[in-house]
């Protein structure tokens, strides 16, 4: 079995259930699991210096749509509100092509794995013109990153009162065979799984109850994991108590969408009634400060749900509405804003990255991922400590408050796919050639 030492590391920061930090340590890699942390390791095998470096575990990404990084900044855009932002942009994606929804997905994940990222989740809930959820499942075996892709949907387009023009909505009877069919091709519950499939209607405002409904039985009868949108902005809030005649807490605990196998992605208008729901339960939130800011959604009760004991990751959220997907800034702007609100003491830098990685793993059902403990996955991190912006750090594993906004190297499932700074999967440069290639196309097509 190949072996990889990690060695003489700065600090190891653990996220073990201790939550150790250890100074001058070493990480052992055996195949795809860690084999020891601590002081005085040895192999016959590899050997990478560690050498001013903050080992972590790999990031964990809960919220994403890979696809919308070819419509970053868009005119009309830029400054919407999310209703008004998602009219803008829906025609534009409606003619996306496979091949567009391939190199979005490649791209999108190369630039995750370069901010520290080794596991992300996509929420992919549109197929124009024969797209396919294995476009993005075939982009992540290519990048070498831990994928947790969902199967999204929406089914009410304008002439029925939704949001989406009718052309980027399917029929329900097809969408529910259809994720039938890609958890049956593609999801792997192993605890090396590198790619976990789950069922993700993609809002209240763009699916019917019945759907909900179904798809929640349909994951629980298929034993994976449920996601969807909730309460992201006033508007959000408006639309559930004008439809619906309630809140979307409870909108979601009566069509049986809360529990540990389900994820709700932003919550930025949770009241302490849902929040308490969700600690409850167990329901996981995807927090995604950056977009929150973007679309002027609002902050996030971050503090509040963590106190409370509801299982909280982050995520990037869409490139069309972050701009970016900087999963190691993410982290930072989540600590910033709770001290916006609530004061300089409301989190630390420790502790959002707490969230940014043993949290995302497991509100995606992944123990095995976000720590560095014996027998967990070895998808690891690398952060060198005399970077530029880390220089003069007193405590080097405080890496949100100075520290590299980059990885140095990067390890998923003991393979190494940063090296230096640089992707060793795929050639970035082409990738970047292509992808902006396509991105002017749309731009002339859209006049």
């Amino acid at each position: 079995m190949h072996e990889i030492l990690i060695k003489n590391a700065r600090k190891v920061v653990t996220m073990d259930d201790s939550r150790q930090v250890l100074d001058d340590a070493d990480v052992l890699i055996k195949g795809g699991a860690i084999a020891a942390v601590g002081h005085g390791l040895q192999t016959t095998g590899e050997t990478v210096l560690g050498t001013g470096c903050v080992v972590t575990p790999g990031l964990v990404n809960t919220h994403h749509h890979l696809y919308q990084n070819l419509t970053r900044a868009v005119p009309g855009a830029q400054d919407a509100l999310l209703f008004g932002w998602l009219q803008r942009l829906y025609p534009i994606w409606s003619r996306f092509t496979p091949e567009d929804v391939y190199i979005s997905a490649q791209l999108g994940l190369a630039e995750l794995a370069l901010s520290g990222c080794t596991l992300s989740a996509d929420h992919l809930y549109l197929y124009p013109n024969g797209a396919r959820l294995e476009d993005t499942i075939a982009a992540a075996q290519s990048v070498g990153l831990r994928f947790q892709p969902t199967r999204g949907a929406m089914s009410i387009g304008e002439s029925d009162g939704g949001l989406p023009p009718d052309a980027l909505v399917e029929q329900e009877g097809a969408i529910l065979d259809d994720m039938i069919r890609v958890v049956d091709a593609f999801h792997d519950a192993s605890a090396a799984s590198m790619c976990r499939v789950g069922l993700a209607p993609c809002s209240p405002f763009s699916v019917s109850r019945d759907l909900m409904r179904e798809t929640a039985v349909l994951a629980r009868d298929k034993g994976v994991m449920l996601h969807t949108h909730l309460a992201e902005n006033d508007e959000d809030i408006t639309y559930s108590l004008e439809t619906f005649g309630c809140r979307p807490g409870q909108y979601a605990e009566d069509l049986g969408w809360v529990g540990a196998d389900v994820w709700h992605a932003h919550c930025v208008k949770l009241n302490g009634e849902e929040i308490d729901l969700f600690a409850r339960t167990r329901t996981g939130v995807a927090h995604c400060p950056c977009s929150n800011c973007r679309l002027g959604s609002g902050i996030a009760p971050l503090r509040a749900m963590r106190d409370a004991g509801v299982p909280v990751g982050l995520g990037v959220d869409g490139s069309a509405s972050n701009d970016m997907a900087n999963l190691i800034g993410e982290a930072r702007q989540a600590m910033m804003l709770q001290r916006v609100v609530l004061g300089a003491d409301a989190m630390g830098s420790y502790e959002a990255l707490e969230i940014a990685t043993r949290g995302g793993a497991d509100v995606l059902g992944r123990p095995e991922c976000g720590r560095l403990m014996p027998g967990c996955r070895a998808d690891i991190a690398l952060w060198d400590a005399q970077a530029l912006n880390a220089s003069g750090s007193w405590d080097p594993g405080a890496l949100l408050l100075a520290g590299a906004s980059q990885v140095k190297h990067l390890f998923v499932e003991g393979k190494q796919i940063v090296r230096a700074g640089t992707l060793t999967t795929v050639d970035l440069p082409s990738l970047i050639e292509r992808h902006s290639r396509r991105a002017a196309a749309l731009v002339n097509s859209s006049g």
